[in-house]
């Protein structure tokens, strides 16, 4: 009867778009061979809006293959965020990898027939990883469902990938005690001398690379949105809430995608008794569900602009084939819902008195204790919670402060000019159609 409701499954859910796009939806599971086929089907059957690229190599060779989806693919356009999903690190967790896959189609589908996707793919940068360890895929897809709780959960090198990443927390904790820096901690060297797996190497670098807003990394074993802080404060405890400077913005966001996801933030829906997320909201703080060090999502907060929550989609890690319909059905509104959260907050550029950008500006949000920077174009973005704030932009000794307001709705923009205009290039520039459009209105 499975096998009969996926048949049927895929019939009903192919779709054609306005561009005679056919591509159909696959529910099943994916050997890496066919990952990579639906990938470049995908990229041919939408090459306009999208690009595929690689960030590296796994242990044992195989790709590990990013598509990207853009209105100008290739290229950051100045003010867009860029966002990204990660799936499969855990090579036995594999819910993530296949809604991925399925969530790329659709974006190449839908995008001449849902506004809601075009508007997403012209003013945002999606990038989609959909494994990060398709060595440990390959193992566990060797045993299939009946996998168990670990077969496949490392690299090859037995290195369990979302414990591998820079552990900054206890620099972070002990710079809020004594001074020092909460944010863009770099990475120390001793981390290089340790057992770096190639595939977290090679995510470090694809972090590094973009000026990512917000991303989410998917996995499997529970129903619930985990947000920073992984590692716990209390090194006596291994279950204690740990709040990051930005735990609204934590919530909130985690909460964006526990809504829009059709069972997650809803009461006894949780996997076993211990597990109820649902009555509170599908969300949790990580160390106080249990704490780990070396996780991506910490590493991405606290070295770079990036706000990374961690998406636990099933109770089981490798679910059968008949149960990815409505897997995808539980999920396809709230990966769009998420990404639509880059879009909240502030946003701007910061400009020299020539108006040239300016690179690497500080922007700082009174009573958060944590600061993003502008990118090479001097854009930079700041989710937030609604309410009224003093931020403060500063570069190189100088600095401007202004107040705003944020609320549900998209970002508000607010540009700052680091010394004194030259007001009639000012006045042309700050009027211009490209700068209105990509930079907002004229700065106070």
């Amino acid at each position: 009867m499975a096998d009969l409701w996926l048949r049927l499954s895929l019939v009903l859910l192919t779709i054609h778009t306005t561009l005679g796009v056919r591509l159909r939806y696959e529910f099943a599971h994916h050997r890496y061979e066919d990952l990579q086929r639906i990938i470049a089907e995908t990229h041919s059957a939408c090459p306009d809006i999208s690009r595929v690229y690689n960030i590296g190599r796994s242990v044992q060779g195989r790709n590990l293959t990013v598509i990207e989806f853009s209105d100008n693919p290739g290229t950051h356009e100045p003010g867009e965020p860029e966002v990204k999903y990660v799936a499969n690190m855990h090579g036995n967790e594999v819910t993530g990898r296949e809604m991925l896959l399925l969530f790329m189609q659709y974006l190449c589908n839908s995008f001449n027939s849902v506004w809601r996707v075009k508007r997403l793919i012209k003013s945002t940068r999606i990038h989609i990883l959909a494994t990060m360890n398709p060595d440990g895929y390959e193992i566990a897809a060797r045993q299939g469902p009946d996998n168990g709780w670990r077969r496949g959960r490392e690299n090859v090198q037995g290195i369990d990938l979302n414990r591998n990443f820079p552990a900054l927390n206890t620099i972070a904790y002990n710079s809020e005690q004594h001074g020092g820096p909460t944010d863009h901690i770099p990475i120390p060297n001793s981390y290089w001398e340790g057992n770096v797996a190639p595939e977290t190497e090679a995510v470090i670098k694809w972090i590094k690379q973009y000026p990512f807003v917000i991303s989410a990394n998917l996995h499997d074993g529970a129903l619930l949105a985990n947000y920073p802080y992984d590692q716990s404060k209390d090194d006596r405890s291994w279950k204690f809430y740990t709040p990051a400077p930005d735990d609204a913005v934590f919530r909130q966001i985690a909460s964006t995608y526990a809504n829009a996801h059709r069972t997650m933030s809803k009461p006894d829906s949780a996997c076993d008794s211990n597990s109820d997320f649902g009555n509170q909201g599908g969300i949790t703080n990580g160390a106080d569900w249990y704490s780990t060090t070396g996780g991506m999502q910490d590493f991405n907060y606290l070295h770079t602009d990036c706000f990374d929550i961690t998406l636990e989609l099933s109770c089981d890690k490798f679910p059968p084939a008949g149960a990815l319909p409505t897997e995808w059905r539980n999920n396809r509104k709230a990966l769009l819902a998420y990404i639509e959260e880059a879009h909240k907050g502030i946003k701007g550029f910061v400009l020299d008195r020539n108006l040239d950008p300016i690179e690497g500006a500080t922007i700082h949000v009174d009573g958060i204790n944590h600061d993003v920077t502008t990118a090479k174009d001097g854009d930079y973005w700041r989710i937030l919670v609604p309410g009224t704030y003093m931020v403060t932009a500063s570069y190189k000794g100088m600095t401007r402060t202004k107040q705003v307001t944020v609320s549900t709705k998209r970002a508000r923009t607010l540009n700052f000019v680091m010394g004194v205009l030259r007001t009639t290039r000012a006045r042309v520039v700050f009027s211009s159609p490209t700068f209105v459009q990509q930079r907002g209105p004229v700065p106070n």
